[in-house]
């Protein structure tokens, strides 16, 4: 409530300075408070307000009330910002001595210290805009002797400067910042009035997360202090880090004035998790207790992430190296501003007894007291304790940020934001009256313009300043463009901050972050150290995630039968296509095998020997037919329809081999054909035999001669057109649906089978069909004629021979039904062989067996007898 009442005091003061109304006694200004006399200023024809934060880390305190307050005091100095204040005096006391920009207009400026706190910065941008100073308290408002700023060039800290935007925002007033990044400051029905030298922390994210996705560390823990700068960044690193399988391991949010306990909870949290990297939103002030406890309880393996708020901040590397030695942080690209080192020299040597900021800079320099007017309360501290300074102190002797200019990136944006606002100026004074970029064409006065007339010009400015083009978005925010850094331990234990690569948001997404990783070192070791929930899983496996834990902490699952993963950390396995098949390692889809039957293997082998073996006795059994052709075992029953059918078992042999091989289309065709009509040629043949038997025996009756009907040549002419059927059967079945070859890929999943399918189920189980026709024909007229009285009757071993084929074809079907692949052909080629065996040897074997073994049965007296 202190704080809120004295925004409204302090806002009744500016309202009058702005409209000319007073709030408390007309014509009267009254401040509520003390003015801090403390601050740089040059005149000018135009004033530019400056805040820095000189000073940080509040030292907390309860007021009592009961006598005057006392101001805050605070604990550290920083010597950075102080060079920061001097670059702004410099960049504007150079443009002022520049003739060819600018040359009626002198810029003057008022730079005060915000000391990083939200109550003073708002006091101190009050009194930038109303031109109040240490000596004019409670004059009249007509008699205030100091300019007023239009512009403001502050503040560091993100959340400071939106408070500060806050409030002058609605007098339109522009805040052009150095080194706010928040994302939210982008937000222009909010701030409209704000633009920054500074890149947004959306492209900061950007690059953060690109460098982690970079190196691999899926698993992060994210802590920072609870500011505005802070929550915004964190949840843009969450939405961000989500895209690229980014995890944060825990999220902790300490505060600005950290307790104790604060610091330990921090330290605590650190140390129960598995994350090895750390990345850390807020500024070096607060870090430092947090870094002191880590020393304190050995959490020495951490590989910390700065954000830009403090990835060049050298003051945290004296007490704090061995944790932040391979530290990685983008930082603002770093710029060579030529004289500027001269110029903090000699502003240091010529003034440090005469300014309050350049005194106390040499106190904390060479630890001693040079005024005694500095107030002691600044630093919570007393003075009284250092030994006054004497003349021989030599800044060659010792090293300070101050004058340290080998890494002016917060620097170069202060220069720059100098210009900016100097280019605002200058195109402002070239307007040409009557096409101004105003309401009917209007100009702004070039000294008593408008501050929301200066800032059209601003938002409009584009130039090119220490090598590099500036110009803004329609945010009034730059192009985003980072320098990597690695903290490395240089000689004597320095620090050395090295650019180990660098971020350009202009360069596109593929080509925007470049790591040259040679020259990085690391916390420990000498690669990047590993930070993740579960061991990546290699090809081969996926990721399952664990229930209730975040996506980066899962399972490696073996990719099934017919799938692969071929990346690192596969979320998914893919399924291989229809003719290919997952190897052994699950991380590459292979041609699937073709399986067919083939002579090369031992099914194929077996086969084609029992095929060849047949064919063999088939012609053994004809070589001794030959031989004793002339013997009556061998004439009877019609030699001519013997030879017939030993040739159609040889072919009926042959065509097994048909079978094994590679299929074609045309051999699909050929031996379903072949094996149609060669049967049909054996089993004609043996209805033939068995007829001629029948009538044989008939004939013998008196006034039979039927005979004489059924001659050989009937004979020869009933076997062809008996096969004549099962041609037009097997034409029928090649000219509407032949057999072709196919690839089944569903009874095997790892292989494809090369198989003929019929084509047309009809024709091939006509075919079939017509061979057990005629079988069936055989076997009826065969077992008829089975006891017909003769010593050696042939129709008893066609019955057998009959009896065998139906076994085997019957036995067959079932077998051929549920079989696939190599195997159903197997069976196909076994019912051939073994069918054509059992006709070979019943028939065959015991006319072969008297011929050879029993000669003394082979004579035509044996023959004739009659049982």
């Amino acid at each position: 409530m202190v704080e809120l009442a004295s925004q409204l005091l302090s806002l009744s003061l500016l309202m009058e300075v702005v409209f000319g109304e007073p709030t408390l006694t007309k014509g009267t200004c009254v401040f509520q408070g003390k003015v801090d006399d403390r601050n740089l200023y040059e005149e000018g024809d135009i004033v530019i307000g400056g805040l820095f934060p000189l000073h940080y880390g509040p030292v907390s305190f309860i007021q009592s009330y009961q006598k005057k307050p006392e101001p805050t005091g605070y604990k550290y100095f920083s010597a950075r910002a102080l060079r920061w204040m001097q670059t702004m005096a410099f960049a504007i006391e150079e443009i002022n001595q520049r003739q060819d920009f600018l040359p009626h207009l002198k810029l003057g400026y008022h730079i005060l210290d915000s000391c990083d706190d939200i109550p003073v910065s708002l006091r101190n941008s009050l009194i930038l805009v109303s031109g109040l100073h240490g000596n004019n308290i409670n004059s009249t408002c007509a008699g205030m002797e100091r300019p007023v700023s239009p512009v403001i060039i502050g503040d560091a800290a993100s959340g400071v400067s939106m408070a500060v935007l806050r409030t002058l925002g609605s007098f339109q007033i522009p805040l052009v910042s150095y080194f706010a990044s928040c994302n939210c400051l982008s937000n222009k029905k909010e701030f409209p009035t704000f633009m920054r030298i500074m890149p947004s922390d959306a492209f900061q994210i950007k690059a953060l997360v690109k460098l982690i996705h970079y190196f691999q560390w899926t698993w992060v823990g994210v802590i920072g202090v609870d500011s505005d700068y802070a929550r915004f960044a964190i949840q843009l690193f969450l939405e961000e880090s989500s895209k690229f399988g980014v995890c944060a391991a825990y999220v902790h949010l300490y505060p600005v004035l950290l307790s104790k306990e604060s610091v330990n909870k921090v330290v605590q949290t650190i140390k129960r998790s598995s994350a090895k990297v750390i990345l850390n939103f807020s500024g070096e002030s607060e870090l430092q207790s947090i870094l002191r406890e880590c020393g304190n309880q050995n959490v020495m393996d951490i590989q910390w992430i700065a954000s830009e708020a403090w990835s060049t901040a050298k003051s945290l590397w004296k007490e704090f190296h061995s944790l932040l030695k391979g530290t990685l942080g983008f930082a603002i690209r770093k710029a060579e501003i030529p004289g500027l080192q001269g110029f903090l020299t000699q502003q240091l040597l010529s003034r440090a007894r005469k300014a309050h900021f350049l005194a106390e800079l040499w106190e904390e320099i060479f630890d001693c007291k040079l005024n005694e007017s500095l107030n002691d309360h600044v630093h919570g501290k007393t003075s009284s304790d250092r030994r006054p300074c004497s003349a021989p102190e030599s800044l060659n002797s010792v090293f300070s940020e101050y004058w340290d200019v080998s890494q002016l990136r917060v620097s170069s944006n202060v220069y720059k934001a100098v210009y900016l606002i100097a280019h605002a100026l200058h195109d402002l004074s070239a307007c040409v009256p009557g096409a101004g970029p105003f309401a009917d064409g209007s100009c702004a006065d070039p000294i008593h313009f408008l501050p929301w007339q200066l800032l059209h010009y601003m938002k409009q400015a584009s130039f090119n300043t220490l090598g590099e083009e500036v110009s803004f978005d329609k945010n009034g925010d730059p192009i985003a463009s980072y320098d990597l850094m690695n903290w490395q331990e240089g000689p004597s234990s320095s620090l050395q901050l090295v650019k180990v690569g660098y971020y350009d948001a202009s360069l596109g997404r593929e080509k925007d972050l470049v790591v040259n990783d040679s020259t990085i070192w690391w916390h420990r070791g000498h690669k990047a150290p590993l930070s993740m929930c579960s061991e990546s899983c290699f090809p081969g496996f996926r990721k399952a995630n664990r229930k209730g834990e975040p996506v980066c902490c899962f399972d490696c699952i073996p990719c099934a039968e017919g799938e692969i993963s071929n990346e690192t950390d596969s979320a998914d396995c893919r399924r291989c296509s229809i003719e290919t098949w997952s190897n052994q390692a699950r991380n590459q889809c292979v041609p699937k095998a073709i399986e067919f039957l083939s002579y090369q293997e031992s099914m194929g082998m077996v086969l084609c020997a029992g095929s060849v073996f047949g064919v063999c006795v088939t012609a053994a059994v004809s070589g001794v037919f030959i031989a004793y052709r002339t013997t009556p075992v061998v004439r009877a029953n019609n030699m001519e329809l013997s030879f017939l059918l030993l040739l159609f078992l040889a072919v009926c042999f042959l065509v097994s081999l048909m079978f094994i091989e590679e299929p074609t289309d045309w051999l699909c065709r050929i031996r379903y054909t072949t094996f149609g009509i060669s049967f049909s040629l054996c089993t004609s043949c043996i209805l033939a035999k068995t007829v001629v038997v029948l009538m044989a025996f008939r004939s013998t009756l008196p006034g039979n001669s039927v005979m004489r009907w059924f001659g050989p040549a009937q004979q020869r002419a009933s076997v062809f057109l008996c096969t004549s059927v099962q041609v037009i059967i097997c034409l029928v079945w090649l000219t509407t649906r032949p057999p072709q070859v196919v690839y089944n890929t569903r009874h095997q999943s790892a292989k494809i089978i090369m198989e003929c399918m019929v084509g047309s189920e009809v024709g091939f189980w006509c075919v079939l069909g017509y061979i057990g026709f005629l079988a069936c024909l055989c076997f009826v007229m065969a077992f008829l004629a089975r006891k017909l009285p003769d010593n050696f009757n042939e129709a008893k071993f066609i019955t057998f021979s009959m009896l065998i084929f139906f076994a085997v074809w019957i036995t067959f079907i079932p077998v051929y039904m549920s079989t696939s692949g190599k195997y159903m052909v197997a069976v196909h080629v076994f019912a051939i062989l073994a069918s054509a065996f059992g006709i070979l040897l019943c028939i065959f074997a015991p006319k072969c067996f008297i011929v050879l073994l029993k000669p003394e049965r082979n004579t035509r007296r044996q023959i004739m007898l009659k049982k």
